[in-house]
């Protein structure tokens, strides 16, 4: 199962890239929206892991401009954000997320939510 994890700082980019790995997945990455939407469309990844605050496109336009390329489908996408209220995880589903996550990642629950989404393709913790 390829993963795009779409994450602005390093250091959070890098932990998610290195856990997924170690569990089996193959992982490409994006700094920003507007990469997250150009490898979506050019590597189409079954799930990707769509931090909400970015620059140059945030996860919400980000998530929209995946949606419109693929007619409304594409791949599942999960909402990585700081912001645990509900009013913003109405929006990212609102936005065209399939799930909603909340930062700090507890990676066990982000497994089971992987699973869930992609449950054909998810590996397990």
């Amino acid at each position: 199962m390829l993963i795009l994890v779409a994450e602005d700082n390093p250091e959070n980019r890098d932990m998610l890239v290195r856990r997924l790995v170690r569990k089996g997945f193959d992982v490409i990455e994006a700094v920003d929206g507007v990469e997250a939407a150009e490898i979506a469309a050019k590597y189409n990844p079954t799930l990707v892991l769509m931090d909400i605050s970015m620059p140059r496109r945030n996860g919400l336009e980000a998530t929209r401009d995946i949606r419109a390329a693929h007619n409304g489908g594409g791949p599942k996408i999960i909402a990585l954000t700081a912001h645990a209220m509900a009013d913003a995880r109405a929006e990212c589903l609102a936005a065209g997320c399939d799930a909603f996550a909340t930062k700090p990642v507890d990676f066990p629950a982000l497994l089971e939510l992987i699973a869930t989404v992609c449950p054909a393709q998810a590996i397990s913790a």
